[in-house]
C-alpha cells in the first residue's frame, strides 16, 4: 500500500468537463485517484460551476482574462502561484504553453509533469507569433519539467527525436456506449434513422480537414447524409468556406455545435460510420468516442489515426479519397459492421481510464520520490517550507 499524495492538476479549464480532451482527462483520471484516497485538487477557469467539491476533488475556481491569446496563461499563472503556497506532493500540468511556469513550481519545490498534447505549433490557427510562442514553449517544456507525458507513440517519438528527452507514454481512455433499444432523442430531434448517417464531429479549422471532408462527401455518390457537428469560434472565413461547399447539397447538415453529450453520443453511437480528420493531435478523444460507440471509422491518413485504430477502417489523404471511403463503406456493410465489432474491441481493451489512472498514479509518485529526466534538477530546487494542508 502506497501513501496517499496531493496531487494539483493545472492548465485546463476544470471539471465538471464540459469542453475537451484535456478536461475529460483530468476528470477521468482526478477521480479515480481521490477514490485511491489521493488529495486531488483541480484548478478550473471561470464560474460556470462554482462548487469546491466534485466527485472527491478539490475545486479551485480562479479567473482568467477573456482574450484568446491570454486566456490560457493568464489561469495558468494564477493556478501557479495558488499552488506555491499549497505546495502539494506533485503536479500535472496540461499544455505545452503553459511552460512557462514550471520553473516557479520546481523552484517552490514541487515537482511537476507536463502534457505535452499533441504538436499544437503545427495548427493553422496559430500563425507568426503564436506558432513561435508554441515552438519557445515545447523547448522550455522539455528543458524544465521534471517528467513529460505524450498521449500517443508519435508524440513520444517526435520528443526523442527532435530532443532526446524520454516521455511517459499515458493515453487518454475511451468511453464505451452499449447498443441500446430505447428511444433517442438526438436522432427525433435531427430527424435521423439508426445506421443511416455519416457523422463529422470536429472544430472547424484547416487540420481537421472538415473542408475536404465537406467537399469529398458533395462529389461523391453517398446515398447517406453526412451530418457535421461543429464550429469555430475564431474561424468564421473557413466556417464560411465549408457553408458554401455544402449549401448546393440536400445531403449535407451542419448542426453546428452539440452541447449535450447524451444526444452527441447518440448520434456517435448511430451513425453509420464516423469521418475523422484530425491530422495534428495524438490519441484523439472524438476518435476514442467513436470507436467505445461501436461506429466504424473512416480517418484522416496520418500515423497518430493509424495506430490509435491499429489499422481498422478506411484511410483517406484528400477529397479524393473520401469518395472512394464512402464508395467502399456503403458497398460492403458487412467491411463496416467488422470494422465497427474489431474498433469497439480495441477501444474497450487498449484504452481503459483505469490504467490510465494508474500510469498517473504510479508517475505522481515517482514524481514525489525525486525521480527527474534531469540529473541536476535536484540541485537547481530550493529548500521549501512545509505544505499548507488544504
Amino acid at each position: 500500500m502506497t501513501a496517499p499524495l496531493s496531487i494539483a492538476m493545472i492548465g485546463t479549464r476544470g471539471v465538471p468537463a464540459a469542453y475537451g480532451g484535456f478536461e475529460t482527462a483530468v476528470e477521468e483520471i482526478g477521480v479515480r485517484l481521490s477514490e485511491r484516497g489521493h488529495a486531488v485538487t483541480v484548478y478550473c477557469r471561470g464560474s460556470r460551476h462554482r462548487a469546491t467539491r466534485y466527485h472527491g476533488m478539490r475545486l479551485v475556481h480562479l479567473p482568467a482574462l477573456p482574450v484568446k491569446q491570454a486566456e490560457t496563461l493568464s489561469h495558468t499563472a494564477l493556478s501557479t502561484l495558488h499552488a506555491m503556497v499549497r505546495r502539494p506532493d506533485a503536479a500535472f500540468v496540461f499544455n505545452a504553453a503553459n511552460a512557462p511556469f514550471l520553473p516557479l513550481l520546481r523552484m517552490r519545490g514541487i515537482p511537476t509533469a507536463l502534457h505535452m498534447d499533441g504538436l499544437e505549433w503545427r495548427r493553422a490557427k496559430w500563425s507568426g507569433r503564436g506558432r513561435d510562442y508554441y515552438r519557445w514553449a515545447e523547448g522550455r517544456g522539455v528543458r524544465t519539467a521534471d517528467a513529460l507525458i505524450a498521449d500517443a507513440p508519435g508524440i513520444a517519438d517526435y520528443y526523442t527525436e527532435e530532443f532526446g528527452v524520454p516521455t511517459r507514454l499515458l493515453r487518454y481512455g475511451a468511453p464505451i456506449l452499449e447498443p441500446t433499444t430505447s428511444a433517442s432523442p438526438a436522432l427525433e430531434k435531427y430527424d435521423l434513422r439508426p445506421g443511416g448517417f455519416h457523422l463529422v464531429v470536429a472544430r472547424f479549422e484547416p487540420e481537421n480537414h472538415v473542408r475536404e471532408i465537406v467537399d469529398g462527401y458533395r462529389r461523391s455518390d453517398a446515398r447517406l447524409p453526412l451530418v457535421v457537428v461543429g464550429s469555430a469560434p475564431y474561424g468564421a472565413a473557413y466556417t464560411a468556406e465549408i457553408r458554401r461547399i455544402a449549401d448546393d447539397d440536400p445531403r449535407i447538415r451542419l448542426l453546428g455545435g452539440v452541447y449535450d453529450q447524451g444526444q452527441l453520443d447518440d448520434l456517435y453511437r448511430h451513425a453509420y460510420t464516423y469521418l475523422h480528420g484530425h491530422s495534428v493531435g495524438g490519441t484523439n478523444p472524438s476518435l476514442l468516442r467513436a470507436m467505445g460507440a461501436g461506429t466504424a471509422v473512416i480517418a484522416y491518413d496520418v500515423g497518430f489515426n493509424r495506430e490509435t485504430l491499429n489499422g481498422t477502417g478506411w484511410f483517406f489523404p484528400d477529397a479524393d479519397g473520401v469518395i472512394s471511403a464512402l464508395a467502399d463503406a456503403e458497398a460492403h456493410p458487412d467491411r463496416v459492421r467488422d470494422a465497427a465489432g474489431t474498433g469497439q474491441h480495441r477501444a474497450r481493451t487498449a484504452f481503459r481510464w483505469d490504467d490510465v489512472a494508474d500510469g498517473y498514479e504510479a508517475l505522481a509518485h515517482d514524481l514525489a520520490a525525486g525521480h527527474t529526466i534531469h540529473p541536476l534538477a535536484k540541485l537547481l530546487r530550493r529548500q521549501a517550507p512545509e505544505r499548507v494542508d488544504a
